[in-house]
């Protein structure tokens, strides 16, 4: 009786275990939350070439939440007004977006880009989300931390 006793709790205690493991791999790519653009990256040859740091008011937030993502962003020099909904999914280390409602100009981009797909590298802060061109190379970055 003893060893069946001390087999089941080895065997709650390795399954709790297991699942910590799990969910801090999980929490490695857990966008819920808002989040804030710090700058942007530009590529040439899957190297870093230039930063683009926001100026003169320039703010973009992203905001996920149960598998939905709402984006704004404000350029005081842009007349457009730029904002999209939809959903997000994140498949390995790739975030996929689909947006279903979008300002006027980005309504536009939606009608000829259905899915936006970036390479995701996050920490426990911050979140680069990587454009890859046709060629398979990386051409741009947006570099977002966690507002708290």
């Amino acid at each position: 009786m003893k060893l069946i006793l001390l087999i089941t709790c080895s065997l709650f205690s390795i399954n709790t275990f297991d699942n910590h493991n799990f969910s801090s791999t999980m929490d490695l790519y857990n966008l819920e939350g808002v989040w804030d653009l710090k700058h942007q990256f530009l590529y040439d040859h899957n190297e870093i070439s230039d930063t683009i740091y926001n100026i003169n008011g320039y703010r973009q937030v992203k905001m996920y939440s149960k598998g939905k993502v709402m984006w704004t962003r404000f350029d005081p020099s842009d007349n457009n007004e730029w904002f999209g909904y939809g959903t997000y999914t994140i498949k390995g280390t790739i975030l996929e977006e689909r947006l279903e409602y979008a300002s006027g100009p980005m309504m536009k981009i939606v009608d000829t880009t259905q899915v936006f797909k970036f390479e995701l590298v996050m920490n426990k802060n911050s979140y680069q989300q990587i454009a890859i061109d046709e060629n398979g190379q990386y051409s741009r970055s947006e570099n977002y931390i966690k507002v708290e």
